[in-house]
């Protein structure tokens, strides 16, 4: 099989769109209310470490992803139970994804439609899309990429009459604690899921420093959710924020400008789907390759029909209602600590070790 090659664009725009795939439908700022802003550049500020271990593993071992690099670490036996325990949480969060546009499209706009028919029409594009290839995906995130800018920014500017900027007072009433604690869960979700890529760091076409590329990718995701934050913000007010389960889509829906400008909504929800489907491909693209290096198979494609059907049918039973799915957001960086930290470090300082030792070697 051809090594599949992609751009730094195609694997930056990958990035940005997997970040803000669902952090739009099911993003929590309500709970930081008018602080939610504080809190964005805190948990980008606390990614830094994040992303130099990642930097740091991928440049010990070039040319590898970190499942290539967790066997060459820990060993075959210890390697593939860690490429499973991954595996595991790749295929997992693809579930929760599909679940949240599921959600979404149910509750604002199909009430009556079985979450599984819109679960089964993303599951068959996200095989097509994974069958087509990394390269396709690469170069379909860039082409969409800019779009989905483009109408955020719109819809954005076309919110300005409805901005009320004393939404933003007081400025830390209830102090650095919450805003603290708070930055945890957006570091966690969405800034720290940047670690599926690292799987990926092999198919870029010039190897650049990683630790730069995801840098870029962090603040170019990080600044449009800061904004997009902020206008839920100023156009709903903490009140009304803290009862709504969708912001961004309910800030849109009061756009009006002279009667003629209105129920632009719908556009909105496209960039949902778009981005929410951008991170589901990621997701089985990752969870078939994870599967295909523990049963040594010579083509991650042609397991990737099974995988997906099976995401459906567990996005489906995974939540029994929309406030569980919130609820769970609640508990979801402890589930994903080992996954973006501990495993990462472990490996990093394992393998500082055992060169020191002379016990492994790297590629120069």
């Amino acid at each position: 099989m051809n090594k599949e090659i992609i751009s730094t664009r195609q694997y930056i725009s990958m990035i940005v769109m997997f970040i803000v795939g669902t952090t739009f439908v099911v993003g929590g700022q309500h709970k930081i209310k008018q602080d939610a802003w504080i809190a964005i550049l805190v948990a980008l500020i606390m990614s830094l470490p994040l992303i130099f271990i990642y930097g740091r593993l991928l440049r010990l071992f070039p040319n590898k992803n970190l499942f290539d690099i967790f066997e060459k670490v820990f060993g075959k036996v210890v390697g593939k139970i860690t490429i499973l325990i991954y595996t595991f949480y790749f295929f997992h969060l693809g579930s929760l994804v599909i679940r949240n546009i599921t959600e979404f499209v149910q509750v604002v706009s199909f009430p009556e439609t079985p979450q599984f028919f819109v679960a089964l029409f993303l599951g068959i594009l996200s095989i097509y899309m994974v069958k087509s290839g990394t390269e396709v995906l690469g170069r379909w995130t860039e082409f969409f990429l800019p779009f989905i800018l483009f109408v955020l920014m719109v819809t954005i500017l076309l919110s300005g009459t409805k901005f009320n900027f004393s939404n933003l007072q007081p400025i830390l009433y209830n102090g650095w604690k919450p805003v603290i604690s708070n930055a945890f869960s957006i570091f966690f979700f969405p800034l720290g899921e940047i670690v599926i890529f690292t799987f990926l760091f092999d198919s870029l076409k010039s190897k650049n420093s990683a630790f730069k590329i995801y840098l870029l990718s962090l603040v170019i995701s990080s600044a449009i959710i800061l904004i997009v934050y902020i206008r839920n913000i100023l156009v709903l007010g903490i009140p009304n924020l803290s009862q709504i389960y969708f912001p961004a889509y309910y800030s849109v829906s009061l756009i009006n400008i002279g009667e003629f400008i209105q129920r632009i909504e719908i556009i909105i929800s496209i960039v949902f789907m778009l981005s929410g489907f951008a991170k589901i491909s990621v997701c089985l693209l990752t969870t078939s390759i994870g599967v295909s290096k523990l049963f040594k198979l010579p083509d991650y494609k042609q397991i990737c029909a099974p995988i997906s059907f099976l995401m459906i049918n567990l996005s489906i039973i995974i939540y029994s209602s929309t406030m569980e799915m919130f609820e769970w957001l609640e508990i979801y960086e402890y589930y994903a600590l080992p996954f973006q930290i501990v495993l990462p470090l472990i490996a990093l300082i394992t393998a500082r070790i055992r060169i020191w030792s002379g016990n492994l070697k790297v590629e120069s």
